[in-house]
């Protein structure tokens, strides 16, 4: 992943526990913290050694430090100069996950090695949709979920959000059902 993820991290970890919460996240990951160029490419590893290490500094599972994560994120993009980006996407949630393939086609421009993830959207009603979600990468489904609880909130709109299916060999996409309820 690039740095700018784990920077993400960092920040996140930092607003929450300073900067000797991130030290001990940095000791107990087996990282020497020499920060991350936002731009450059980590090993996948050291980012799911970094989420655990977190999880195990803030007392959380995994799942629920992903999901803050994903929710953390949208507003550190945002803070990073990515807001413009943001806002072409959309200004509803809906429109704005429609437009989430076209967004990391733009991304990989100036990210070449990006691994993006694909998204559909399969409309069920003017306030419901299913979001399926596809990566390469394993365990990252939490994550989605924060961002699209993030999204919500940049939009001011509420949602229901509920994973109804999981990725497994024979079906390697993760779903959600979510519905906007103002």
């Amino acid at each position: 992943m690039y740095g700018l993820v784990n920077r993400a991290i960092e920040q996140l970890v930092v607003s929450l526990k300073g900067e000797d919460g991130w030290e001990r996240v940095c000791q107990r990951a087996g990282w020497e913290d020499q920060g991350f160029i936002a731009m450059q490419t980590y090993d996948d590893a050291v980012t799911y050694l970094l989420v655990g290490a977190v999880s195990q500094e803030l007392g959380l599972p995994a799942n629920e430090v992903l999901k803050a994560f994903g929710e953390y994120w949208i507003l550190y993009t945002a803070e990073e100069g990515y807001g413009e980006m943001l806002a072409m996407c959309g200004n509803d949630l809906l429109s704005f996950l429609r437009h989430m393939n076209h967004m990391h086609a733009r991304i990989e421009v100036t990210m070449p090695h990006i691994r993006p993830p694909d998204f559909k959207v399969n409309e069920l009603s003017d306030r419901e949709f299913e979001l399926v979600y596809q990566s390469d990468r394993e365990g990252l489904a939490p994550m989605v979920e924060g961002l699209i609880t993030g999204l919500a909130k940049r939009f001011n709109q509420q949602i229901d959000i509920t994973q109804t299916r999981w990725r497994d060999a024979q079906t390697p996409q993760d779903c959600f059902h979510i519905r906007i309820k103002s």
